[in-house]
């Protein structure tokens, strides 16, 4: 059992550290291409919240452990909304401004509908995994125009832009994307194999060990970058970075990994854990909206709720996988 655990820590350590390589050479390679700072924030920095996620879901569908890769998608969306929302709302409550959000809430809620919907037959196969890919490439082009023609200033595409690093060389960039992407893929690899031996280990299925300890894993990084930025009054940011998560765990997330290898879908992950992805996410609409309190604000009661919603969500799976 040591060396499972050993290795799922080691994984999320090394994801942590290449994914932030990998985006940080991805996006000053764009930048030395010419790329506007906008596009890049908007789709390699947005990326890059997910990059863990997608590989971890591709490698353990190749693997033929593709409900590890549903738990790990769903999980990580479930886990965005309550326990990061709720814990950095707990922190610093947030106040959403940008239009930018408000458009893109719907546009995550069209995803997890639209997955549901494709899974509703047991299972997503590679047909349903393609149609899901090219919706994430029609989110993008679409939200890249849209950014484009807002003439007004948004708080969120400043946000974005600054996050786009300056003044590092094509060669250094080439260097930090190369090494970023080799790391990730063998901190993922390393990260299946420590989750499939745990499952085995406690004669629990890998969905719940992505449902849980991957999910929860991976969300940790994301968790304290929230804290962080809700400390430094950039909610916007915060906000964006989870509904770009959800959205890029729920097209290409899923997508990729239905492509590789179909994604079995049995009637209680609809049941349960589609539910609260769906219910956690109407939950974030009704708050930003203003219809459980100030529109566009956050505070640390809706916070909380939040946040037990998710223990409470844990709790039932642990006790689930023990009956």
């Amino acid at each position: 059992m040591w060396p499972f655990i050993a290795a799922v820590v080691a994984g999320l350590a090394l994801l942590v550290w290449s994914a932030d390589r990998f985006v940080h050479g991805a996006a000053a390679t764009a930048r030395n291409l010419g790329v506007s700072p906008l596009v890049i924030g908007i789709t390699i920095v947005g990326f890059g919240t997910s990059a863990p996620e997608m590989l971890i879901s591709a490698i353990a569908a190749w693997q033929g452990n593709p409900r590890l890769a549903l738990g790990n998608a769903v999980g990580s969306n479930i886990a965005n909304i309550a326990l990061i929302l709720g814990a950095t709302t707990l922190v610093y409550p947030l106040s959403v401004h940008s239009q930018v959000l408000r458009r893109e809430l719907p546009v995550m809620l069209g995803a997890m509908l639209s997955v549901v919907a494709l899974s509703w037959d047991g299972a997503l196969g590679r047909w349903e995994g393609l149609a899901l890919v090219l919706l994430m490439v029609l989110v993008l082009v679409g939200v890249t125009r849209t950014a484009r023609r807002t003439r007004e200033p948004d708080p969120l595409l400043r946000e974005f832009a600054e996050e786009v690093p300056e003044q590092v060389g094509l060669r250094a960039a080439l260097a930090w994307l190369g090494i970023g992407l080799v790391v990730l893929l063998a901190a993922s690899r390393i990260l299946v194999w420590g989750a499939v031996g745990i499952a085995q280990a406690l004669g629990v299925s890998d969905l719940i060990i992505g449902l849980t300890i991957v999910a929860v894993g991976t969300s940790l990084p994301e968790l304290a970058a929230s804290i962080a930025g809700a400390i430094k009054k950039e909610p916007d940011i915060v906000v964006g970075n989870v509904l770009g998560s959800n959205i890029f765990n729920t097209l290409a997330v899923l997508g990729i990994a239905a492509i590789i290898r179909p994604v079995p879908v049995s009637e209680t992950v609809v049941r349960r854990d589609y539910a609260l992805m769906l219910g956690s996410a109407l939950v974030l609409w009704a708050i930003v909206h203003g219809w459980t309190g100030r529109h566009g604000h956050i505070n640390r009661i809706e916070g909380a709720l939040l946040l037990a919603g998710f223990v409470t969500y844990q709790a039932m799976l642990y006790h689930g996988a023990r009956a």
